[in-house]
């Protein structure tokens, strides 16, 4: 018996890829342009593929190549492909260049012509002239055999079970013929049951302050407080599995703190920080104190390393005048604790915030699934283990040599 199959465009470390795995999906095969994301990708995922390419020079055929199911049809393609332009008088909005991933992830979906596909974006694109870009997007899937789900839809992580403020936008469709996915229906209503606090997500996590060695290292030994543990937090930590969760299970020691390098903040940042009421922001860095018993604001990702590298402004944590750490970010975007990120700060923060939320791409996930009328189910294999440690801390240069692209495929950062 065979797991419907989905290909992730535009995949990241992975956020939608683990949302799709754990609604019953198997991934064989992942797309992503950045080596430092391909390495942590391949870490978490250690039984599929990624392919490290740039989208605007593959084809249909280079990835039914490297699936090696010639014949097989795919069941769901997905992916998040930034637009930055908008259209001109004249001009097609797919036309300008900078609307180019977008317009490559139709042709890809065209190319491998999948039963039903994902598009996930800023919610921006729905807004004044971005919204040709939507519209041209529809009116070429209408002209090419697929249908979309009218009106499209923002959705908020925190209404799927997730302690964040983060609206996106999301299309889906399908092919002529087939029935069309409903966008997942809201899980947490604030009249009869609490959103995840803050609190529910990282309360749990050991103090940080409490682990010197974490100033140079981004693990350490240190259990998890289990005294009191939210529900979220014991399933995040494996102490419960996750509801209708059919995803592979790894390996995992709780023993162990991961992604949870500390900052050194000077005396002056953190009285400015200890001074900031939750809920806050503190004038001066502009860093948002999070409030424990509230939800968490949106995680962002930075800038990338062509335009100065520059880490985008980190909340503060709830009690300790200190950002969070990259673990505590995770967790507070439906990442179980044992998937790993890159070990320096700025490439993990950049991973999280880049991300789309495991739980909230899983609802959307659970929608294409009973729409394929599909009744998923866990695979045989117990656990795996998650073993190349070394993909965690490669520097660009290496990791894009390991995946045979340019060294600057990722513009390198511009000194002034």
């Amino acid at each position: 018996m065979q797991r419907p199959i989905g290909i992730d465009l535009f995949a990241g470390a992975g956020g939608m890829t683990l949302g799709f795995e754990q609604a019953g999906f198997d991934i064989p095969i992942s797309v992503e342009l950045d080596p430092i994301h391909c390495a942590i990708h391949k870490f978490n995922f250690p039984f599929w593929s990624i392919l490290c390419h740039n989208i605007l020079c593959l084809t249909g055929d280079k990835i039914r190549e490297e699936l090696n199911i010639p014949n097989r049809e795919i069941d769901v393609i997905f992916g998040a492909p930034p637009c930055q332009g908008f259209s001109l008088i004249g001009k097609r909005a797919l036309d300008d260049s900078r609307n180019a991933l977008m317009s490559h992830f139709l042709r890809i979906v065209l190319e491998l012509k999948p039963k039903y596909f994902v598009i996930e974006n800023v919610k921006g694109l729905t807004i004044g002239k971005h919204r040709f870009i939507l519209e041209e997007v529809i009116d070429e899937f209408s002209k090419n055999g697929y249908q979309v789900q009218l009106p499209y839809k923002i959705l908020n992580a925190v209404n799927y079970g997730v302690p964040q403020h983060r609206e996106r936008l999301f299309i889906l469709g399908c092919q002529n013929g087939l029935t069309l996915p409903n966008y997942p229906q809201i899980q947490t209503h604030k009249k009869s049951e609490n959103y995840i606090t803050v609190w529910d997500a990282i309360g749990d996590l050991p103090e940080v302050e409490n682990y010197p060695e974490l100033l140079e290292i981004d693990w350490v030994k240190a259990e998890n407080d289990y005294s009191k543990p939210s529900e979220y937090a014991k399933k995040l930590c494996s102490f419960k599995r996750l509801n209708n969760d059919y995803s592979y299970k790894r390996e995992y020691d709780r023993t162990i703190l991961t992604s949870s390098l500390r900052t050194r903040h000077t005396q002056k940042s953190i009285a400015r920080f200890d001074a900031t009421a939750p809920g806050k922001t503190e004038p001066v860095s502009h860093f948002h104190r999070l409030n424990p018993y509230g939800i968490s604001n949106t995680l962002r990702a930075g800038t990338p390393s062509s335009r100065g590298a520059y880490t985008s402004p980190r909340p503060i944590h709830p009690f300790t005048p200190r950002c969070i750490t990259v673990r505590e970010a995770a967790r507070l975007h439906s990442y179980p604790d044992w998937f790993r990120f890159h070990v320096t700060k700025w490439h993990g923060f950049r991973q999280v915030g880049n991300s789309v939320p495991p739980l909230l791409a899983k609802a959307v996930a659970q929608e294409i699934i009973h729409a394929l009328n599909i009744q998923p189910f866990k695979p045989r294999r117990k656990k795996y283990k998650l073993k190349k440690l070394e993909n965690l801390e490669l520097k660009m240069s290496i990791a894009a040599d390991i995946y045979g692209v340019d060294r600057h495929t990722i513009p390198p950062r511009l000194k002034k």
